[in-house]
């Protein structure tokens, strides 16, 4: 039960693509075509440095107790632009690039501030925290499902739903709580946040959709900017 509702979470936080996996390590990503290799070499350098800070601020925070950071490249031509924080059979934290969101971003900070964003689920301990909400919330509504009569297929389903709305719980705050540790983690890996966060003018809007697994765009700036003019940087 553990996992599935570890990989659940995962699913859920990232909006994962569905296809099978086919990753490499981001060291030994080279890119298949002149335009990919020229990203992957920016994406190697952004790796080594935000790793390095992720793994450090992970120690200060001291939240997890798992802070060696593994990211990984998918080489699925077709999946969307992604990137998404998970954890490996061993709980150690593993993020995943698709080769579409590498080459999406226009600079290393935009790169940098969508990985250090992703590094922050776990240095706050949000897969965790998600993980517990959704077990709480579908034992919920399994109680319920066995008051109203269900049970097999019927009370499965019933699990899966409150799971689901489990998951929601906190969603938004942990997005922003991301996008704060992960303006720190960017400037401490030396890049800027806020170039980095116009990565969002090229996001749909979610606006304040009920369901909705991540805040406004213009929430998630906000936070940014008051952040970056925490640590001293101005627009």
């Amino acid at each position: 039960m553990r996992s599935f509702f570890f990989l659940f979470v995962s699913l859920l936080l990232s909006a994962c693509a569905t296809d099978r996996l086919r990753v490499v390590p981001a060291s030994e990503w080279r890119g298949f075509t002149s335009a990919e290799s020229a990203s992957a070499a920016v994406f190697r350098e952004v790796n080594g440095a935000v790793s390095k800070e992720a793994r450090a601020e992970c120690l200060r925070q001291a939240r997890v107790n798992n802070c060696d950071f593994t990211v990984l490249v998918d080489l699925n031509p077709r999946a969307p632009a992604n990137a998404f924080q998970t954890l490996d059979d061993n709980d150690q934290p593993v993020i995943i690039f698709t080769r579409s969101m590498i080459q999406s971003a226009q600079n290393a900070d935009e790169l940098a501030f969508v990985m250090g964003h992703e590094a922050a689920h776990h240095v706050l301990g949000h897969i965790d925290q998600q993980s517990k909400n959704a077990q709480e919330s579908a034992a919920i509504f399994n109680d319920l499902g066995k008051l109203h009569g269900e049970n097999g297929k019927d009370l499965e389903r019933t699990q899966k739903l409150g799971a689901e709305v489990g998951v929601q719980v906190n969603v938004k705050t942990f997005e922003l709580e991301a996008d704060q540790m992960g303006t720190i983690i960017t400037y401490n890996a030396g890049y800027n946040p806020l170039i980095g966060a116009k990565y969002f003018d090229r996001l749909p809007d979610p606006g304040d959709k009920f369901l909705s697994t991540h805040p406004p765009n213009a929430e998630r700036v906000q936070i940014v900017l008051e952040t970056a003019r925490k640590l001293g940087l101005t627009q």
